[in-house]
């Protein structure tokens, strides 16, 4: 297949129409999809000196750049794709992969995943070119506050050091002796360079003060010399204490903040037991080994429940709190059935919580699911907790965990109705981590939140259209969004069911202040009081400004008061994008630091010093990597895809029209780089809701997953339009051809519109909107529906497969906007559905449907398919095997980017018909033939 497709894209590169470019640039073309690149993973050190970043191209080997702050580079290290820097800025860890053509040659061989080739940790020395190699390499892990790493072996590895010295470079490699049922884990200071290693280690922690590493020793039954159990290395005195004896599986280890405290998870039941309950394992420094605290039996835990291996074990910040999971005993498996005489079925029944499906998608959710308990261990007659249960199986915990609360939130009695409501009322309910005592907060549909630090429960109720908050001291619940006099839910919510709120930014240490989003602008509210501040000053709603607290720190848990609040803005006219700045307690204008037509992303600032990170783009600039200390001044630090300058690349722009019912509405035109006013362009018309907010977003090309390939089509001559979408609930239809036909309507006044030639594009949304625009209208010459629904009466009760919902949500609340039950108003249904209108087609349509489509049920396309060719028009179906709504592997991507392009090469530019589209490939020939080649 990979011969026919370089067939293909050489057959497209120099056959039709590109004779015609006038342009010293060239055209894109399909082999230049691999090699482009995009920014990932960077880091800034805590000092603000270094700066570390990965450039990827989407297919084959990357790369790690390593550079200061004045942008002079100190090391590149080639296929390293993860890096991290020490807290004290002095080294850089990184993981190197394999070649992308040694992995690729091992799949084709069809070895086994021990016998793939392995990765290579890399430590770089910052301030010199010295790196470490160590290869065959599972996975590290850093001191958070120390020069400690600690590393595990790959599986199956061979012995063989290897000294070597590259580009003048000092590199020292070590590849790890062989492993059975762990591997060899390598502890590293990396100040001294001494290490120490253990043999069969199945997991591993470190200390956030790298003054321990915990890990699980799971030794080969047969050898004598290594004892299985849990053991604990202390780094700086070199000496490894055992806590836990005992061949069997460890998990969950978890090490408290201040590095006096462990515990972990473990079962060390016979290995022919039918069922292995877990047990809670604790130890601190006062004690000689680890005890059991928590297990089957234990007060507190109920009845025939155990301690879970699959619930995570973590202590609050003071360590005060030690909080784990419990569940069932799961029942014995029956060894006396025979398995081929036992029926296998699904029973539906109606009074279920969730439907067999969705049951089904999550079973191994459930089978693994734990029940949130909580003990204190160092406290005399310390005793467990249980907090959740299956009637209350979600808990919130506040975010240092020591707060005396816990947040429990059920929709337990209400999960029926989420079929067709799509939400459910939950109810809020606090749980006393001393006692286990209920308190009821709230019920309402709604998502909710506990404040850091425990004080406050805040949500957002759906159906009031406003955010409260409850004071859990005094029991006190205020309407906050009523002191503001402003709407707090989507002022342009155009579906049936409730509005969104605009989203929370965050709360300052203490739970002082909490700050939450309007349309435009953030407010401040004092949670205990009620009183509201216009923390923007009305700046957005004033300019039209949509602004949004940045988080600087992606671990960051509060908003820090003596840090500015970095606030990334958009002109929601322009599109334009900028930041400003101000003091979370400050009463001030916020100030403003930039506004450019460009798009900002992952903005990181140093820990210690006011240094930055960021990426900017526009559709013009691939987003590249800046360093600088106010957002004002800037250094660029990387300058990929310098390839984009030999290809017609294109440009962006805003356009506007009104609508026939006089709705004002956006859009954005691309226009390739060489544009001529004086030619005629094909323009292929794209949409999915609303898409004007990405004006200055850049598209890469790359092969699609079902979407149009904007700058591919761009660059190889079409104009493409991009229309936002409004409305009206029960007529989607008809509210996308008030848009999108009156947008292309008014483009196609200009002369450069070559009106005759237009297509359309679009996928799921998108693609039941071109299945029901070609049944209205005839001014397009070709359609493409990526996996429509084409009749909303059969697809309304279906079920989607990725989740195991039902589709009843989506029309009467959500996306399908009809607002009725199909027995309320089956006109509306009828109305919308292509199916009952398709004889007035005379469009040319592709349809995109895959047989293992999760959201869209696959025999919507296939309906819309059989009609049409009993109907005598032309149409295609495209149905990749094994694949979903939208298209994964990449193979799949590539070929339905070559056959997108011939479509519409054909019907809009007057290409030959590819093989495929005339004669079709037969059955017979699949897997030998793909018709890629074009008719002469």
């Amino acid at each position: 297949m990979r011969k026919l497709l370089l067939s293909a894209c050489l057959l497209l590169a120099i056959g039709f129409h590109v004779s015609a470019q006038k342009s010293p640039k060239k055209p894109l073309d399909h082999s230049v999809f691999d090699g482009w690149q995009s920014i990932a993973g960077q880091h800034i050190s805590n000092d603000g000196k270094w700066i570390g970043y990965i450039i990827k191209p989407q297919q084959g080997d990357a790369e790690l750049v390593i550079k200061t702050s004045k942008n002079t580079t100190l090391v590149k290290i080639p296929r390293a794709d993860t890096v991290k820097i020490t807290g004290d800025s002095k080294f850089a860890i990184c993981l190197i992969r394999p070649l992308y053509q040694e992995t690729r040659q091992a799949k084709i061989e069809k070895k086994k995943q021990s016998d793939f080739p392995k990765d290579t940790l890399g430590i770089i020395t910052l301030g010199s070119s010295s790196i470490t190699k160590v290869a065959a390499i599972r996975s590290f892990k850093i001191a958070e506050n120390a020069l400690v790493v600690a590393y595990l072996a790959a599986a199956d590895t061979v012995k063989k050091p290897v000294t070597s010295d590259t580009s003048k470079k000092a590199i020292t490699v070590t590849v790890a002796p062989p492993t059975h049922d762990g591997a060899d884990l390598t502890i590293k200071k990396l100040n001294t360079g001494t290490q120490r290693a253990f043999k069969y280690v199945s997991e591993y922690q470190v200390s956030k003060n790298g003054k321990w590493v915990a890990f699980a020793v799971t030794a080969p039954a047969k050898q004598k010399e290594v004892t299985s159990g849990l053991y604990l290395f202390e780094v700086e005195k070199n000496t490894v204490k055992r806590l836990s004896t005992g061949r069997g599986n460890y998990h969950n280890i978890s090490i408290d903040d201040a590095g006096r405290q462990i515990a972990f998870t473990a079962e060390k039941n016979p290995e022919k037991a039918l069922v292995k309950p877990f047990k809670l394992y604790y130890y601190n420094t006062t004690k000689d080994s680890a005890d059991v605290i928590a297990s089957a039996g234990t007060a507190g835990i109920p009845n025939n429940w155990a301690v879970s291996g699959d619930g995570k074990v973590s202590f609050s910040k003071s360590g005060n709190n030690l909080f784990f999971g419990t569940a069932p005993i799961p029942k014995p498996a029956d060894t006396t059935l025979v398995d081929f005489e036992v029926a296998k079925l699904d029973i539906w029944n109606y009074k279920d919580d969730y439907l067999q499906p969705q049951q089904l998608k999550n079973l191994q959710t459930e089978l693994k699911r734990s029940y949130l308990a909580v003990i204190k261990p160092e406290e005399s007659n310390t005793k467990t907790v249980q907090l959740g249960s299956k009637a209350i199986p979600e808990i919130l915990i506040a975010e240092n965990k020591d707060a005396r609360y816990v947040l429990g939130v059920t929709d337990t009695g209400a999960r029926v109705a989420a079929q067709w409501e799509g939400s459910t009322k939950q109810q809020a309910i606090l749980i006393d981590t001393k006692s286990g005592n209920h308190r009821l907060v709230n019920a309402s549909i709604g998502r909710y939140y506990i404040s850091p630090h425990g004080n406050y429960v805040l949500w957002f109720d759906l159906k009031d259209q406003a955010w409260y908050c409850y004071t859990i001291a005094t029991g006190q619940k205020i309407n906050l969004s009523k002191a503001t006099d402003t709407k707090m839910g989507d002022e342009l919510n155009d579906v049936p069911g409730y509005a969104s709120p605009y989203g929370l930014a965050g709360w300052t240490t203490g739970d002082k202040a909490v700050f939450i989003y309007d349309r435009y602008d953030i407010w401040r509210f004092d949670p205990a009081t009620g009183d509201a501040f216009n923390f923007t000053k009305g700046l957005g709603r004033k300019n039209k400004f949509i602004i949004r607290y940045d988080q600087t720190d992606p671990e960051q848990k509060f908003i820090p008061v003596k840090e500015p609040m970095w606030l990334l803005t958009q002109n929601e006219e322009t599109k334009q994008w900028g930041y400003f700045r101000k003091f979370p307690e400050a009463n001030d204008q916020p100030e403003k630091i930039v506004m450019a037509p460009m798009s900002y992303d992952n903005l990181l600032k140093a820990k210690n010093v006011d240094a930055y990170i960021y990426t900017k783009a526009s559709y013009k600039q691939s987003p590249d990597l800046y360093f600088s200390s106010d957002l004002k001044k800037e250094i660029k630090l990387s300058s990929i895809n310098a390839q984009q300058s030999e290809y017609n690349w294109g440009t962006a722009e805003l356009v506007r029209w009104t609508t026939p019912k006089g709705y004002q509405s956006k859009g954005i035109l691309y226009k390739p780089e060489d544009f001529d006013p004086a030619k005629k362009y094909p323009m292929v018309v794209y949409f999915y809701e609303k898409l004007s907010d990405g004006l200055y977003n850049y598209i890469a090309p790359a092969p699609t997953p079902s979407r149009l390939p904007i700058s591919f089509f761009v660059s190889n001559g079409y104009l493409v339009f991009a229309p936002d979408i409004s409305y009206q609930t029960g007529h989607p239809g008809a509210s996308a051809v008030e848009f999108i036909n009156s947008g292309v309507e008014s483009l196609k006044k200009n002369g450069w519109v070559d009106a005759a030639h237009i297509g359309i594009q679009g996928q799921s949304w998108g693609g039941y909107q071109v299945a029901y625009l070609i049944t209205q209208t005839n001014m397009y010459a070709a359609a493409w529906a990526g996996a429509p629904v084409a009749n909303m009466t059969s697809a309304y009760g279906g079920i989607r497969w990725e989740s195991g919902l039902n589709r009843q949500f989506q029309y009467e609340k959500s996306q399908s906007r009809i607002g009725a039950t199909l027995w309320e108003k089956p006109e509306l249904y009828i109305e919308n559905s292509p199916l009952f209108q398709l004889p007035k087609v005379k469009t040319p349509v592709m349809i995109m449907s895959n047989d293992a489509d999760g959201a869209v049920p696959w025999y919507q396309g296939i309906e819309m398919f059989t009609a049409l060719r009993r109907l005598g028009k032309p149409v295609w179906l495209l149905q990749y095997n094994g694949e979903a709504h939208n298209l994964v592997l990449r193979q799949n991507k590539k070929d339905i980017t070559i056959r997108e392009q011939q479509f519409f090469d054909h019907f809009l530019k007057g290409a030959p018909m590819p093989v495929w589209m005339d004669k079709g490939v037969p059955a017979v020939d699949k897997g030998k033939d793909w018709g890629l080649e074009l008719e002469k």
